[in-house]
């Protein structure tokens, strides 16, 4: 009815056809303004969520595939919001990536994940994701350094995980940033490996420690005429022969750990061994 209500719903509907990934058109339908509406609430909510100190952390053991003890933890981020409740990672996650708010956000989970991991054992390490944008920051190393050295921990008890995504950006910047953190012993894993830009070329430049194979490869693999096996067992054999060792991830069966185990894997994650838990439990 007016000027404004039309900007608006063209607004919502242009970037719906952007979400589905272009070459798309979509038409405003009175959700997408519920939709709208629900994501400005809890992008208001997360920007306060550091503050109010309402983010957690879990943790997710890596398991040697064959003497099977923990060699690592994955920290994960949990958010209880005082509006919204338990707030679905894959929900609030993309939403910070967006606003960019991951970058203070990743940088709390480095520094909490490696204070909380100080009084653990020297020989289990620490596992962190981040995400391409914090990646790319320019003090990117020095907050890595800073974390280090604020709670006390060796650097090679901590990994950072960084997804295919980043070699979309950064060029051989990227592979400046790797080389400093592997020069003061930080390790390096390729996480969810296939899914994405699938940098077959980088791996070659880059000085990753290993390869987590994502869970869509492991989920299923058991099963009788499935061609993940042949996925993951290529994955295997590259990182072999790259010297990097592997984690499977998602595994959740006996069959599903056997199956990896026998063709290689050195390490495996998921609720077959443990699901995600507070660091009292860890």
């Amino acid at each position: 009815k007016t000027v404004e209500e039309i900007m608006r719903n063209s607004d919502l509907a242009l970037y719906r056809a952007k979400d589905e990934g272009g070459g798309e058109h979509c038409q405003y339908e009175p959700t997408l303004h519920a939709h709208a509406e629900e994501r400005r609430k809890l992008e208001f909510s997360l920007r306060r969520a550091l503050e109010r100190d309402e983010f957690e952390l879990h943790y997710q053991p890596v398991v040697d595939a064959n003497e099977e003890t923990v060699v690592s933890f994955e920290a994960l981020i949990r958010w209880n919001s005082e509006e919204h409740g338990f707030v679905r990672p894959d929900k609030f996650i993309a939403l910070a990536e967006d606003t960019r708010l991951i970058v203070p956000i990743g940088a709390w989970v480095l520094e909490t994940a490696c204070l909380e991991a100080v009084n653990w054992p020297t020989h289990v390490r620490i596992a962190v994701n981040v995400s391409p944008i914090q990646f790319q920051k320019s003090n990117f190393v020095s907050s890595v350094l800073n974390s280090i050295a604020a709670s006390g921990i060796e650097p090679e008890q901590l990994e950072l995980e960084i997804t295919e995504s980043v070699f979309l950006e950064g060029g051989s910047g990227n592979v400046e940033i790797f080389n400093s953190l592997k020069r003061v012993g930080v390790r390096l894993a390729l996480d969810d490996f296939g899914t994405g830009y699938s940098a077959l070329g980088y791996l070659q430049k880059a000085p990753f420690d290993k390869i987590k194979i994502d869970q869509s490869f492991v989920k299923g693999a058991a099963e009788v005429g499935s061609v993940n096996a042949a996925i993951v067992a290529s994955i295997v054999s590259l990182a072999e022969t790259l010297g990097m060792d592997t984690t499977a991830e998602g595994a959740e069966t006996m069959k599903e750990l056997e199956l990896v185990r026998d063709l290689g894997c050195s390490h495996v994650q998921g609720y077959v061994y443990g699901k995600p838990m507070n660091v009292e439990s860890a």
